[in-house]
Parts: C-alpha cells; sequence; structure tokens
C-alpha cells in the first residue's frame, strides 16, 4: 500500500490521455443486471488490466460477501476473495479508459471515495460515468430510456437524458459523485429504466442504451453487436409472449401510450428543461402484477428449443 493510501498498486501510474473513469459497483440497484453486463462490454472491449486493488479488510464485510474457498478432492487449493479494483484499458477509438468495478464497499465510504478521488486527480481523468438500471413501468417495445445525475447544475444542464426529483437512499456511486465534482472533475451518473416485468432476468437492450449514453457523454466507443443480437432474440421472444395473451397486449398497449406522451412532453419543452414529473403516473390497477407476468415470461422461455 503506497503510504497510507487503502489500496495497493499493480504497477506504477502510467501516463495518461485525458482519461474516463467508467464505473459500476455490485450491490446497489441493477434491474436485469444491465449496467453490470455494459460494464463488463467495456472491460473486453478495452482489454482492461488491474491497475489497483483496494484494502478489502478496510472496505468489505466478510460475512456478507464471502470469499469462495476452491476445494478439489479435499484439497484447499485456494481462497477467492472478492476484491474492488480500478482497472485501465484503451478503448477501440484511442480513448485511455480507467474502470471501477466489484462490490459495493461495506464501509468507510468516505474514505473511499476520497481514495477514488485522488487516484482521479493523480491520473488525470477529465470525466467519470457511473452507471446503473432501475425496474420501471415502460414496454419492451421502445427504446430503453435513460435518466442522469450530477452534482453539478452545469453539467446536470447539457445532459440530453431524463431529469427526475426523488428522495432515495443513495448507493457509493452518488458518494463518488460529490467526491470527484469536489476536485473540479466532472461526474455523472446515468440510469436506464428496465420493463418492470422484466427485471429478474437479462435485459440486453438496457445495456445497448447505458452504452449509447456512454459514447454520447463521454466519447467512449464500445461494439455493442452482441448485445444487440441478444437483444433482437429477446425481443421476438418476448413479442410471442405477449400476442398469445390478451391481458399481456393490454397491458404492453397501456405502457406505449404512457410511454409515447412522456416522451412527447418531454421533446416539446424548451431546451435543457425537463417537464415537471418526466415519469409518467401509474398505478398497479393499470397492470398486472410483474411477478406474475415475470414468471409466465421465464416458464415461457424455458419452453422453446431453438
Amino acid at each position: 500500500m503506497p503510504g497510507d493510501a487503502p489500496y495497493r498498486l499493480h504497477e506504477p501510474l502510467p501516463r495518461l490521455h485525458e482519461p474516463v473513469l467508467v464505473a459500476m459497483l455490485t450491490g446497489w440497484i441493477d434491474a436485469s443486471g444491465a449496467a453490470a453486463a455494459a460494464l463488463a462490454t467495456v472491460q473486453a472491449a478495452c482489454a482492461t488490466r488491474p491497475l489497483a486493488t483496494f484494502d478489502g479488510d478496510v472496505f468489505i464485510d466478510y460475512r456478507a460477501r464471502r470469499p469462495t474457498m476452491e476445494l478439489r478432492d479435499g484439497v484447499n487449493e485456494r481462497i477467492v476473495w472478492p476484491e474492488i479494483e480500478l482497472q485501465v484499458g484503451r478503448s477501440v477509438n484511442g480513448i485511455d479508459v480507467l474502470v471501477l468495478t466489484g462490490p459495493e464497499p461495506d464501509s468507510s465510504w468516505r474514505r473511499f471515495a476520497g481514495a477514488v478521488g485522488d487516484l482521479a486527480v493523480q491520473l488525470g481523468v477529465r470525466t467519470a460515468v457511473f452507471m446503473g438500471a432501475y425496474p420501471f413501468a415502460s414496454p419492451h417495445t421502445r427504446p430503453a430510456r435513460l435518466s442522469s445525475s450530477s452534482p453539478s447544475p452545469e453539467l446536470v444542464a447539457t445532459l440530453p437524458f431524463l431529469k427526475n426529483s426523488v428522495d432515495v437512499p443513495a448507493g457509493v456511486s452518488a458518494v463518488l459523485e460529490h467526491a470527484l465534482v469536489d476536485k473540479d472533475i466532472p461526474a455523472l451518473g446515468i440510469w436506464v429504466q428496465v420493463p418492470h416485468y422484466l427485471g429478474t432476468m437479462t435485459y440486453p437492450a438496457a445495456s445497448v442504451s447505458l452504452l449509447e449514453g456512454l459514447q454520447r457523454v463521454a466519447q467512449v466507443d464500445v461494439d455493442t453487436t452482441v448485445l444487440r443480437t441478444e437483444a433482437a432474440i429477446q425481443r421476438e421472444r418476448v413479442d410471442q409472449l405477449v400476442s398469445s395473451n390478451p391481458e399481456h397486449q393490454v397491458m404492453v398497449s397501456q405502457l406505449e401510450t404512457l410511454y409515447d406522451e412522456s416522451a412527447q412532453q418531454t421533446f416539446s419543452m424548451p431546451p435543457n428543461t425537463s417537464p415537471p414529473n418526466t415519469s409518467p403516473p401509474i398505478t398497479s390497477a393499470d397492470i398486472p402484477s410483474a411477478d406474475e407476468l415475470a414468471a409466465e415470461l421465464e416458464r415461457f422461455l424455458r419452453d422453446q428449443t431453438d
């Protein structure tokens, strides 16, 4: 550990050109695992390698996130510890990329945010993007919409995404946003809406939207061909399920109407403004149970032979 820093470097800090920090730490809201899948795509596309590993004894509760014992024929071969890593790589369009990955810290959030902020300053980070996904009453037949957050009003005014007003428990990404902005590093969160009835399974269309948002705000190009193929296959199967059930057809039609009305209202607003409520109101009486529909969809997909 360098000095009192709560991390171990795998190599001397490299000289990077205005790198972008991309982060998603597991443990907070990530409907369908969409943000985790998007980050994994960034890691693969940028061929990232470990740069720093944060001290798990400081930040991780091993009773909540137990290490894995690899037992082979009675031999305890090794212990695999959960780790928070800062990785480094480069995108296909030549942008240096830092990836913060691993579990959300269980403690010492302020110290963790301070350490990440110090590393970001030393490495010359020009902007930081945190990704997440949340379930919402939206249809799978429309593009997955993005919303944004940042402590910087000036930055928020430039973002083309939905801007919501709500009081919710914070994840560590919200703390990191403040820590980086306090160090004059632009930082924002981009969140994708996942149809509530698909929140228990993968939803690659949402991952594609997140990566499109990343390209738009940070110019990091990532190949989404595989995700788009998976999204097309899933769309076809969900369409088959919906078409076979009149109740589901009505639900999707209602969600489409709400989505389109909300989009029309948003696009009619002046630039850099948001309608008072960008998320259209919807009640439980309007739609079938998400759990019931998700369970039926899972059964449907299991029955497919292709």
